[in-house]
C-alpha cells in the first residue's frame, strides 16, 4: 500500500473572500489584569497570520510577557498580554487605535498616515528603509568586516541610510539599505547594482576557505516590504502534533524571532503557549509541516533544535553596547567602523538607521578575546 501526502492548494481570492467575510476581531482588554493589557485576536486561519500579527505588537516595541495560540480547523485565536517598555498597560487611544486597525480590517491596506501621525512616527524596524536598495550580505565573519565593506560603498558613493549586523558562531549576516550618493534615492542602473556587487562580492570572498557558503544581493525596494538556552527536539503527542518546548532567556523580539525560525522553515504552528518570568522565559509549540506531516527522523529534529538556538541567540547581547546619535553625512558608517578597527574592537551586533539629518544607532562591540 502506498501512502501520498499532498498539500492543500488554497485560492488566493478564496482566500480573501473568506478573510472580507470573517475578518478579523479585536478586543484591547485594560480590566482583566492590573499589569497588563490583554490584546485578544479571533480571525479566519491563514497561512503566516501568527507571525504578521506578532510582528505588528514588536513593531510598536511592545512587550509580550504571555501569549496563548489555538488554530486548530479554519479559525484562528490568540490572546496577548501586553505592556509597554515601562511595565506600564497601554493607555494611549491613539496607539489601542492603531493596533486594532493593524490587526483587523485595515491589515492588508495598511495603516492611515493620519493615525501613525498621531503615533509621532512611522511604525516600522528602526533600520528598516523601503524606498532605498536593500543589500543583503552573509558570510564567514571575521575582524574589520563591516568597517571594509563601508569603506568600499563610500567609495563608490552609495550612502548608507539604514543597516541591522548579527553575527553568531563566527557568522555574520546583514542587511544594509543605501540610496545613491550623486542624486539620491534608490540605485537604478542596472550596470551600477552589478558593479557594486562585483566589489562587495570581492570584499566578502577575500578570506573564505573552499566550500564556505557566502552570498551578496542587492534588491529594489518593493512597496510594503517588511523586513544558557535549551530547545528539546520534539516529541509527537496523541493528536499528531510535533510538540516543540523551548527555555532560554528572556528578551526582547524573542517569540518573533522563534516564529521566524518556524516560518522560514515551512512549520504551521496550530497551538502555542508562551510565558515569561524573571529572565527566563518558556515557549511551547505544537507544530507540523506545511504538507501535514510531523518530524519523523532524528535529522530534521536536530535540524529544527539546531535552528531554533541560533535564532534564541542571534540577538544575544555580547559585549559593550555604544549609542550614536549625530549630524548624518556620507561615509559616517565608514568612519565610525574604522575607528573601532584601529582601536582593536570588533562589532558583534549593530543596528543604524536616519531620523531625519540625524544618524542614530547602537554598536555591540567586544576586543579581540570576543569580551
Amino acid at each position: 500500500m502506498e501512502i501520498t501526502a499532498y498539500q492543500p492548494c488554497i485560492d488566493a481570492e478564496f482566500e480573501s473572500l473568506i478573510e472580507r467575510i470573517y475578518p478579523p476581531r479585536v478586543c484591547i482588554d485594560n480590566e482583566t489584569y492590573q499589569d497588563c493589557t490583554l490584546v485578544k485576536v479571533d480571525s479566519a486561519n491563514k497561512q503566516g497570520i501568527l507571525l504578521e500579527m506578532v510582528q505588528v505588537l514588536t513593531d510598536l516595541d511592545l512587550v509580550i510577557s504571555k501569549s496563548y495560540i489555538s488554530s486548530d480547523g479554519g479559525w484562528f485565536m490568540e490572546v496577548f498580554h501586553v505592556t509597554d517598555q515601562l511595565g506600564s498597560k497601554l493607555t494611549d487611544e491613539s496607539l489601542i487605535l492603531y493596533i486594532q486597525q493593524a490587526l483587523c480590517e485595515n491589515r492588508r491596506r495598511g495603516v492611515s498616515k493620519e493615525l501613525q501621525t498621531c503615533l509621532h512616527r512611522e511604525v516600522r524596524p528602526p533600520y528598516a528603509s523601503t524606498d532605498h536598495t536593500a543589500m543583503e550580505i552573509t558570510g564567514t565573519d571575521r575582524p574589520g568586516l563591516l568597517s571594509e565593506i563601508s569603506a568600499v560603498l563610500s567609495k563608490l558613493e552609495c550612502h548608507v541610510t539604514a543597516a541591522v549586523v548579527w553575527t553568531h558562531n563566527n557568522r555574520v549576516a546583514s542587511i544594509i539599505y543605501m540610496e545613491d550618493g550623486f542624486q539620491g534615492g534608490p540605485i537604478t542602473d542596472p550596470k551600477r547594482i552589478a558593479h557594486v556587487q562585483e566589489q562587495l562580492e570581492n570584499v566578502v570572498e577575500a578570506h573564505h576557505g573552499v566550500g564556505e557558503r557566502r552570498s551578496v544581493r542587492l534588491t529594489a525596494p518593493a512597496p510594503g516590504q517588511k523586513i544558557p538556552h535549551r530547545a528539546e527536539a520534539p516529541p509527537v503527542d496523541e493528536k499528531g502534533y510535533s510538540v516543540v518546548n523551548v527555555r532560554s532567556r528572556d528578551r526582547p523580539k524573542l517569540l518573533f524571532d522563534t516564529l521566524c525560525a518556524l516560518t522560514d522553515m515551512q512549520y504551521v504552528v496550530f497551538h502555542a503557549a508562551v510565558s515569561s518570568k524573571g529572565t527566563m522565559a518558556d515557549q511551547e509549540y505544537f507544530i507540523r509541516q506545511q504538507d501535514g506531516c510531523t518530524l519523523d527522523t532524528e535529522s530534521e529534529r536536530h535540524k529544527l533544535t539546531q535552528c531554533l538556538i541560533a535564532a534564541i541567540e542571534r540577538r544575544a547581547s555580547h559585549g559593550v553596547k555604544l549609542d550614536i546619535c549625530t549630524h548624518n553625512r556620507m561615509g559616517l558608517l565608514s568612519n565610525v567602523t574604522r575607528s573601532f578597527r584601529e582601536n582593536g574592537l570588533s562589532i558583534s551586533r549593530a543596528e543604524i538607521g536616519t531620523d531625519g539629518d540625524r544618524a542614530v544607532g547602537s554598536f555591540l562591540v567586544t576586543d579581540a578575546s570576543g569580551i
